[in-house]
This record gives structure tokens, C-alpha cells and sequence, in this order.
């Protein structure tokens, strides 16, 4: 379904999630106050514009009351990421995501009525360090603060075994949630699925359990 969502603040962060959401069929109305980053998102927005986000005569001349979803990209700066965020919120936006510089910020904003605070540095050093830690680990999500989703390589431990033979449900209290194998993505995979070698399987499961399997199942 196409969605109407207003991005406000365009550097790396914001820049990024404009022309993916552009990309996919959205309405996307860009704002900054950086003239140079406006021009460049001319071509990757519905609308790009020169405004003042923090003025809230300014967002509602835009017609920002009219969008379903804002995203605040404002990270480095605390005092109009809040306040953005705030007149957001007032003026009625149904879901509003705002970027945070750390977890101060992020509980300040998730008081004043945030819907989701994303802190894209630190879940993505977390992926990294997650990546590394393990050449078995290819990807890292976390769900909350003890659930999370991984993707694992598939080893010869495992190959040519199906599912149900190893029963990592029971054994783990993990569920396989899908099985990439080079192009082809298997979703919800079936007990009688036999892997092999090299496959990814994406995992959910609380973490301690993860890494029982990550260290001994596969």
C-alpha cells in the first residue's frame, strides 16, 4: 500500500531512508534546511523543500498534517529532534520514527510520544560486532532486549539433514523461519526440508538459546 511520509532532516541517515521509500512506490515529501541536500533530493522525493522543521507554521504549510507517517532524522541535534518531534505530534501525524544520537535522547524522545526511536549507529556497530564475533553468524536483528533473529551458514554438521531430524525446536527452542539457499528463498520451511551445505537459515529464538545453537546445533 502506498504510504504518505514526510522525512525531515536529509543527511546520511535521512538521505538514505528518502530514496528507498521513494524507490518502493511512496509518497515522500523531503525537508532540510540545507539548500545543497534539498537540490540532491529532487529526484529521489515526491516533493523536496527548503524549510525549517522546528517552525510549526512552516510544517503546516507544507501540508504536513496531511501525512500518515514522519520520519525525524535530526540526530545530531537534540533540542529539534524533541521539539519536531513534538509538533508532530500535535499537529496529528498517526506514526512518527525519530532518529537518535544515543540512549539519553532516545528516552527523552520516546516521552514525548516517539512511535519507534531508531539509534542506526548503535544497532549497526551491534550487527557488526555480532558478524564478527562468529564466521557462522551472516546477520544480526534484534527483537527486543533478549529476543533476536540471526542468519546462520549452514556447516556439514548439518547437511543433508532435514529439519525434523534435527529439531531445533525441541532441542533449542529455536524456529527456523526461512532457508536461503543462492537465489531462493524457502518461507516457512517444512519439517521434512533437508538443508545443505552452505545454506542460510534465519533463526528466531531468545539469545541465550541462539547461541546454544549457533555453538553446538550447527
Amino acid at each position: 500500500m502506498k504510504k504518505q511520509v514526510v522525512v525531515i532532516g536529509l543527511g546520511r541517515f535521512g538521505t538514505s531512508v528518502c530514496k528507498e521509500l521513494y524507490r518502493l512506490g511512496h509518497e515522500v515529501l523531503a525537508i532540510d534546511t540545507n539548500v545543497d541536500r534539498v537540490d540532491y533530493l529532487r529526484d529521489y522525493s515526491s516533493h523536496a523543500v527548503v524549510a525549517n522543521a522546528t517552525d510549526e507554521s512552516e510544517l503546516k504549510s507544507l501540508g504536513v498534517r496531511n501525512f500518515d507517517h514522519a520520519i525525524v532524522a535530526i540526530g545530531d541535534n537534540l533540542q529539534a529532534s524533541v521539539l519536531c518531534t513534538l509538533m508532530l505530534k500535535e499537529i496529528g501525524i498517526a506514526k512518527i520514527w525519530v532518529k537518535a544520537r544515543d540512549l539519553q535522547h532516545q528516552k527523552i524522545l520516546e516521552k514525548v510520544g516517539a512511535d519507534k526511536v531508531i539509534q542506526p549507529e548503535n544497532e549497526m556497530g551491534i550487527r557488526v560486532a555480532q558478524h564478527m564475533h562468529s564466521d557462522k553468524i551472516i546477520d544480526y536483528i534484534d527483537l527486543s532486549n533478549e529476543y533476536s533473529i540471526i542468519e546462520l551458514v549452514a556447516s556439514a554438521k548439518v547437511a543433508d539433514k532435514t529439519l525434523n531430524q534435527l529439531n531445533f525446536r525441541e532441542k533449542y527452542k529455536c524456529i527456523v523461519l526461512a532457508i536461503k539457499r543462492q537465489e531462493e528463498v524457502d518461507i516457512a520451511p517444512l519439517p521434512n526440508d533437508q538443508l545443505q551445505l552452505g545454506d542460510i537459515l534465519i533463526v528466531m529464538g531468545h539469545r541465550n538459546d541462539l547461541k546454544r545453537l549457533e555453538d553446538r546445533g550447527i
